[in-house]
Order: C-alpha cells, then sequence, then structure tokens
C-alpha cells in the first residue's frame, strides 16, 4: 500500500493527500478492504471523517482528530463554509473558458446509483468550471464546487457533454477517450479551506496536481484509439 502523504497535522485536524485508488471510508461489501482510517489511525489515534473523495480522485483532505473538531468542521460542511476546489483533465474541450452551473441533482439514481441532473426533483447543485490550459481536444479545468452532492463534478460536466478522462460512470458521447485506456480518473482536489476549529482562524490546504495530468496535456494523443494511451 502507497504511502499516504501528511500535509498538516495537529492537535485537531489531520489534512493528508489521498491517493487514487484508495478507499475514503470502508467498503459496504468487503469491510477489510484497507480504508483511510484503517491506514491512519495505527500512526495518528482515533480519527473523525469530515467528508471523502471517491475511490478513484486523489488530492486533499481534512479529518478530526477528536470529537469536538469533528462536529465543528461538520458543521461548516453543512453550512457551507468549507472552500473546494478541484483539478480535472477532460474530453471534449469546451467552447467556453468559464462556466456557472446551477443544475439541480437527483443523488443515487438508478442500478448504478448515479448522480443526475434532474430540473423537477433534484437538490440545488453550483459548480463554477474554469478552463486552466487546454490543447486541441481536452483540456484542465478548475471546479469550484459550492454544494458538495456526491459525484457532483462528475455529473454536472456530463450534463454538459464533458468527460472526465479515466471515468467509466460518466463518460457522456462526446468524449473519445474510453476510460480503460487511462491509469486513472483524472479528478484531484487540489485545495481546501475551513476555519480552524480551535481559533476559528480560516486555513487553507493544498495538494499538488500529480504531473501525470500536465504531462498528458502536453502529449500527442493518437486520433486512432486503438493505439494504447495509457502510458499514461
Amino acid at each position: 500500500m502507497r504511502d499516504i502523504e501528511t500535509i498538516h497535522v495537529d492537535d485537531d485536524i489531520l489534512v493528508i493527500n489521498k491517493p487514487s485508488g484508495m478507499l475514503s471510508i470502508p467498503d459496504g461489501y468487503k469491510p477489510d478492504i484497507p480504508h483511510l482510517r484503517s491506514l491512519l489511525e495505527p500512526k495518528f489515534g482515533r480519527l473523525w471523517m469530515v467528508h471523502r473523495l471517491d475511490k478513484e480522485s486523489s488530492g486533499v483532505m481534512v479529518l478530526a482528530r477528536n470529537a469536538q473538531a469533528h462536529r465543528l468542521l461538520n458543521q461548516q460542511f453543512k453550512d457551507r463554509l468549507v472552500n473546494k476546489i478541484y483539478h480535472a483533465l477532460v474530453s471534449p474541450r469546451p467552447e467556453w473558458q468559464s462556466q456557472n452551473v446551477d443544475f439541480p441533482l437527483a443523488i443515487n439514481t438508478g442500478r448504478k446509483h448515479l448522480t443526475r441532473v434532474d430540473f423537477i426533483n433534484g437538490k440545488t447543485a453550483f459548480s463554477i468550471f474554469k478552463v486552466m490550459k487546454a490543447s486541441s481536444r481536452y483540456c484542465l479545468l478548475e471546479c469550484d464546487i459550492k454544494t458538495g452532492y456526491r459525484h457532483q463534478i462528475r455529473a454536472h460536466l456530463y450534463h454538459l457533454g464533458i468527460g472526465i478522462l479515466g471515468d467509466s460512470l460518466y463518460s457522456p458521447p462526446q468524449n473519445p477517450f474510453p476510460a480503460s485506456k487511462f491509469s486513472r480518473m483524472m479528478l484531484h482536489a487540489s485545495q481546501i479551506d475551513f476555519f480552524h476549529p480551535s481559533d476559528k482562524t480560516m486555513v487553507s490546504f493544498t495538494a499538488k496536481t500529480p504531473n501525470l495530468f500536465f504531462d498528458l496535456l502536453e502529449s500527442i494523443i493518437p486520433t486512432n484509439l486503438d493505439t494504447d494511451v495509457s502510458l499514461i
């Protein structure tokens, strides 16, 4: 199992950079599969989960080290006081440079329990997408989510006809690159800002976006998809 990078630790919080492929919480069917708490608690003692990232995603996460910090952080997430920035490598390249999205979302729909845009029964969800860097066929997006629903970024992009490279669940027809061609899903939580539970000051933590994202962006993706691009 890969090491988990520690970004910050004090008496109240632990901030880490979660690797792609690692579970944030125990698997419902196979609880013995390693997850964050099972891997971190032997070193840091009891931990409380405040939020989560999808298994396929990587990036910055905060965990509480005591019940009081857990309560205060949970309240911030509930009150939408936590700022979270993600980076996503996507295809196709959008025609816009920035896009404010307020499509309502329905959570856990269908047999695959996907999140879908639902203008009748969905819950209010707001995302801001900005193009950071682009090639002719795909680009790196900054994703600023003002609400924090499960798969929000993936569902909003899917509705826009955009897919995150390596994402097998939310791949619209407009995305020509099969998820199997990539070694991981190209979604990374790069920054989180919140009020520290101890002194209530605003703190900000970042996790460097993997070099792989930029290597892919600068590489020439073959137009013949029979060519294996999982160098990547």
